[in-house]
């Protein structure tokens, strides 16, 4: 069997065996990634054109928009090529890029997903220090601190997958280089390193989650208090998208990573990798946009000056 030191390149798993149903593979992952950008593109053009949305809810929702184009971009057009290609390829080194972007861009987003419901704790429990606690300053450095643990995350476990020796094959049973596929190839017996990267990323989840949940129960104990209705249904207005978007990435992700061995098998790998990887990207700018009438309006003005300068575009000269 082939070790690390042998292996150039892996194989993904074949998303059809006909050559037909790969190529509708193709279009439909081609219009989902389109989906995708169209949606994240929009949102991220809405943010940093209008002055009106210049405030840290929307800036930290442009970086979930980059963090979600970024995740996509990792995965679909690997599987897009080799689906049009009738090939499933991909080299060490792809395989090793593919792997830490996916990690980085994540982990970024959990950590964004966390600050945010800070940032509506902050706003609707404490509005009269919301200027103090969350000005530029403080956004830039949250922002750049979930970047940068994103980055420190993926790469601790990025070097510690690829620094093991793989003996079991080089066929991932899986669409992208997911860690845990990539894992099983392996046939290290080294259990202590493994179970303190472990350690260090249930801590990391564990943390996030409970501030999230504590931060809810401070925003919801504050709305339930609230006298108005009007400013209850403003509160709200605001949170809901944000707990439709981080329930959308907890369960898809916690089903993915902790699903029980037992019930494993490649189609439901594929199913559950698809959801938490694929789905997230593509619904959080329709989830956002839907109760958000600033961002709707924004968009709104966005998609109407494009059109308009296509209306107007001078002809291409003969």
């Amino acid at each position: 069997m082939p070790n690390s030191s042998s292996i150039s390149q892996f194989l993904l798993l074949a998303l059809a065996d006909t050559r037909q149903l790969q190529l509708l593979h193709f279009w439909l992952l081609l219009g989902i990634y389109l989906a995708a950008l169209l949606g994240n593109g929009l949102i991220s053009t809405a943010v940093a054109c209008h002055h009106r949305l210049h405030t840290p809810m929307y800036f930290f929702l442009l970086n979930l928009a980059l963090l979600d184009l970024g995740c996509i971009s990792t995965t679909l057009p690997k599987a897009m090529a080799n689906a049009l290609w009738d090939t499933r390829h991909i080299s060490y080194a792809g395989c090793v890029a593919q792997t830490f972007l996916f990690l980085f861009l994540m982990s970024a987003e959990y950590c964004i997903l966390t600050i945010m419901s800070y940032d509506r704790y902050v706003a609707i429990c404490k509005p009269l220090h919301y200027g103090t606690l969350m000005d530029s300053r403080a956004c830039a450095t949250m922002a750049a601190a979930a970047w940068g643990s994103g980055l420190l995350y993926s790469l601790l476990h990025t070097v510690n997958t690829f620094s093991l020796p793989f003996c079991h094959g080089n066929a991932v049973d899986q669409f992208f280089c997911e860690m845990p596929h990539i894992l099983k190839l392996s046939c290290s017996n080294s259990y202590f390193r493994e179970f303190g990267i472990l350690l260090v990323s249930v801590c990391l989840a564990v943390g996030c989650f409970l501030f999230i949940v504590v931060s809810y129960v401070q925003i919801f104990r504050a709305v339930l208090r609230m006298p108005s209705e009007q400013g209850c249904h403003k509160a709200f207005s605001t949170c809901l998208p944000h707990l439709a978007v981080l329930s959308l990435f907890l369960s898809t992700a916690m089903v993915g990573y902790l699903k029980p061995p037992s019930i494993s098998s490649p189609a439901l790998d594929l199913v559950v990798s698809f959801l938490y990887s694929v789905v997230p990207p593509v619904m959080n700018p329709l989830i956002y946009s839907m109760r958000n009438q600033d961002l709707k309006d924004a968009l709104w003005k966005v998609m109407a000056k494009c059109v308009l300068k296509t209306v107007n575009c001078p002809p291409f000269p003969m």
